[in-house]
């Protein structure tokens, strides 16, 4: 080691991250799957990390973060991407961090701690697990290797304690996803209370259910509530009773604390509440929160402990374990805490030719040395590239190190033979699921999302980046995905026949449900004493027809000037590469999306001919929709001068209130930031109809309800529309979409933005054959809980099952069943 001339160079620009800086050390939730405890123990394991693979602490050379702008490089000799920073940059002095685990400590039998109380995140500290070899490098003195140096500079040890101590931003993110926040709202804040002369009933008042019970804190009646997630029993008449009376706030009884505690539904406002005055309340009622234990598990509990009870078996049906496989193509991503919904959509995706040919890891130096974004983690195609390193290269698919054995001599080893780690410990996509997720309502939580949207969402962010980078169109993989379906509608009285083709990247499938008259299941989802409903199996065909299957509506004939009968059929008019199909398996029940686990016959090769549509015919003649005079639509007065006064241009202030609903200043305002790089941004409005502008005239509909529509098979569009034609009314909206099921929900805003002309993808040429490529499987009742996985065919035809960071052989009768019962199926035309 050696002193560095450079240090006084840059010592003034070095400073201690700040909170809201990001330092790419990432914190992993690892869940305890010991489910007979109610506590939830998820103890966090930090991992330096590369911005561009995933090399980390843990590895022989450690990682190196830059003492400037703190990002993450790795000093292997075959991919040197810390000086591959360092050029680009001009930044010499980085922190090289290796970690070596420490031997286990176990508890001390003859120490008691008190039970934990709640759910809670424990988080030990790193010098209870990791031993840490500390060095400073320069890339400057040595601009291969970094040369090791030493420094007594005050700002430079400021600035290496302020790395080791920080809390990454990933792990901030975790922290306050976990910690639900709860506010209170005016129905808890001024409950009226009814006379307290009855006494609380230890079952529900229209049932024999004696738990999952909701105490009302208006009228003191005892009701069970919705089913939950894990098949806790409910039949829903606490939600009945609110309906009846218009009581609104209840608390559900084996929550309630000393400390004054409990879980708070308000029904009017259909969500979780805080009651700040709850001991009063219950006092009301003589129940004194003093006395109170908690003896049952919260909503959040039961939500974290369901996802983890689903899990699919890794034994067959002989009972041996399946056989766990290593190499290229076969790395598994480690889950971050619900983030399985992501990691079978990456499997899946980064299987097919297109993603490998997109993002080739030969290429990915060449992009990072042009890339423009200030770090390697903010950009999306950097992001990409490092993700298809660390699935297809092979690097990290090896079986997981073992532990080190217990401090203690005298317990027994960890390293035996049946504990050695038989699979792999899998890649952290964290980098990539901040920045895919970041703006997002939803995929930037921790909680449990459903697939195909999340497929959708990601092929939305890469055609995003591609547009912006100027990427041609024919480079783009998500260019696979696209194709044409033609809406063939013609009027039952004048014949005449109107054509539109829409652009559309998957196909939905509804699957009939029929349910078996002899029930032999004897256990429910989640472990309940209740019977699982079974269903006759559908063939795939079948779903296939009721897609392209005419259909009557009502429809307003601009020939006829009437309404009249008419006959609505969509066929393919192209088809793609790569065939994605959504099976419509959820329906609500008691206004919770349920899944039926319907089995569907599903053929591993498929011939699309019949399905092509022939396009107007001789003879046709097409109708015309009557012209109206276009209009620019009303802006809110109030909001566009709020958002003016803040130094918003007019053009993007009209735009940022037609995408938000046309009230609310502060969600125009969250809109404009999103969308400031936007090319079109500035582009001037287009005159709208009347009739297009008045579609986006009602309030902007919550994203949980246009999820709750979506979960039952619609399109966002089809369900924004229908709740803003019933002014937010979920029930409505159901009965509007069944009954304009022509109508593809075009807001407002399409009406009025100019709209890009671009090709429908895919091809017509036949014959049109597909093989099944993989398959996307789902276990739960619910797209908020449950497990998901991908099932991939390899090039020699044998099948692979990715299980998170698990990845071993798929085959037999087991592979067939879940085949039948997938969620998402992905076939290549060959």
């Amino acid at each position: 080691m050696s002193a560095c001339p450079h240090i006084d160079e840059i010592s003034l620009q070095l400073a201690p991250p700040r909170s809201n800086q990001q330092v790419h050390k990432y914190v992993i939730l690892n869940a305890s799957k010991d489910l007979l405890s109610s506590t939830l123990i998820k103890p966090f394991f930090n991992r330096e990390e590369c911005t561009l693979c995933f090399d980390n602490q843990d590895s022989p050379e450690g990682v190196v973060v830059c003492l400037q702008c703190f990002n993450g490089g790795c000093l292997d000799p075959s991919r040197a991407h810390v000086q591959l920073h360092f050029s680009r940059t001009g930044h010499p002095l980085g922190l090289n961090i290796k970690r070596h685990r420490k031997a286990a400590k176990r508890r001390d039998s003859t120490t008691e701690e008190p039970p934990m109380k709640k759910l809670a995140i424990v988080v030990p500290s790193d010098e209870e697990t990791w031993e840490y070899e500390l060095s400073l490098r320069c890339f400057q003195c040595d601009g291969e290797h970094g040369a090791v140096v030493t420094s007594e500079d005050p700002k430079v040890k400021a600035t290496v304690d302020g790395i080791m101590k920080s809390m990454a931003s990933a792990q901030q993110s975790e922290v306050k996803a976990w910690e639900e926040e709860l506010e209170m709202c005016e129905h808890t804040l001024m409950l009226q209370q009814e006379d307290a002369s009855k006494q609380i009933s230890p079952h529900c008042s229209q049932c024999d259910l004696t738990s999952n019970l909701w105490l009302c804190l208006t009228c003191g009646s005892v009701n069970c509530g919705r089913q939950q997630f894990g098949g806790i029993g409910g039949n829903g008449h606490a939600l009945q009773h609110s309906s009846a009376t218009g009581h609104g706030v209840g608390v559900k009884l084996g929550t309630i604390t000393p400390e004054g505690g409990g879980d708070i539904y308000c029904y009017t406002c259909d969500d979780s509440r805080i009651d700040p005055d709850l001991p009063n309340h219950l006092k009301h009622f003589g129940m004194d929160v003093v006395d109170m234990r908690k003896t049952d598990k919260s909503m959040t509990e039961l939500q974290i402990e369901h996802n983890l009870k689903f899990d699919f078996s890794m034994t067959g049906n002989d009972g041996k374990e399946l056989e766990p496989v290593f190499g290229p193509g076969l790395t598994g991503l480690k889950n971050l805490g619900n983030s399985c919904y992501m990691a079978s959509v990456l499997q899946a995706i980064f299987a097919l030719p297109a993603f490998q040919k997109r993002y080739p890891v030969s290429r990915a130096v060449e992009h990072y040395q042009t890339c423009t974004a200030a770090l390697p983690a903010d950009c999306l195609e950097c992001q990409m590239y490092k993700l298809s390193d660390g699935l297809l290269s092979g690097r990290y698919s090896h079986p997981a190190q073992a532990h080190p054995p217990p401090s203690s001599a005298s317990e027994t080893p960890f390293q035996t033979e049946e504990n050695m780690p038989k699979f792999q410990e899998g890649i952290r996509p964290a980098m990539f699921k901040a920045l895919v997720g970041k703006g997002h309502e939803e995929f930037s939580t921790m909680r449990q999302q459903d697939s195909e949207e999340f497929l959708q969402h990601l092929i939305k962010c890469l055609r995003q980046e591609a547009k912006r980078r100027g990427v041609d169109v024919a480079q783009d993989a998500t260019e696979t995905f696209k194709f044409g379906m033609e809406q063939r509608l013609q009027c039952g009285e004048c014949k005449g026949v109107s054509y539109r083709t829409d652009q559309v990247d998957s196909i939905s499938l509804p699957v009939p449900a029929k349910e078996k008259d002899d029930i032999i299941i004897g256990e429910g989802d989640g472990g309940s004493a209740a019977p699982k409903k079974q269903y006759e199996p559908v063939d795939f065909d079948t779903c296939l027809d009721m897609v392209v299957e005419p259909e009557a509506l009502e429809y307003s004939c601009p020939h006829c000037q009437k309404k009249v009968i008419a006959m609505k059929q969509q066929k393919f008019k192209t088809f793609p590469d790569t065939l994605v199909v959504h099976m419509k398996k959820f329906q609500l029940v008691n206004w919770m999306p349920t899944k039926l686990d319907i089995p569907v016959s599903v053929k591993d090769n498929l011939t699309l001919d019949k399905y092509l549509s022939a396009g107007k015919q001789d003879g046709e003649v097409e109708l015309s929709e009557t012209e109206q005079e276009p209009q620019m639509p009303e802006f809110n007065a109030a909001a566009m001068s709020q958002l003016e006064a803040m130094g918003f241009p007019t053009i993007r202030c009209q735009k940022a209130l037609l995408a938000t609903g046309n009230s609310d200043p502060e969600a125009a305002m969250n809109w404009l930031f999103q969308h400031m790089e936007d090319s079109d941004i500035d582009a001037p409005l287009q005159a709208a109809t009347a009739s297009a502008s008045s579609g986006g005239a009602g309030p902007e509909p919550s994203a949980e309800q246009v999820s709750m529509l979506a979960d039952m098979g619609f399109t966002h569009a089809q369900a924004k529309k229908a709740l803003r034609e019933t002014d937010g009314n979920a029930e409505r909206a159901v009965e509007w979409l069944f009954s304009h099921p022509d109508d593809m929900g075009e807001e407002a805003v399409s009406a009025v933005f100019p709209v890009a002309a671009e090709s429908q993808g895919g091809s017509a040429a036949l014959p049109a054959n597909y093989r099944l490529k993989a398959f996307i499987s789902h276990k739960g009742p619910s797209v908020h809980s449950g497990h998901y996985v991908a099932t991939i065919r390899e090039r020699d035809g044998s099948w692979v099952l990715f299980n998170d960071e698990k990845v071993v052989k798929a085959e037999g009768e087991d592979n067939e069943v879940m085949k039948s019962l997938a969620y998402l199926y992905i076939y290549e035309r060959v």
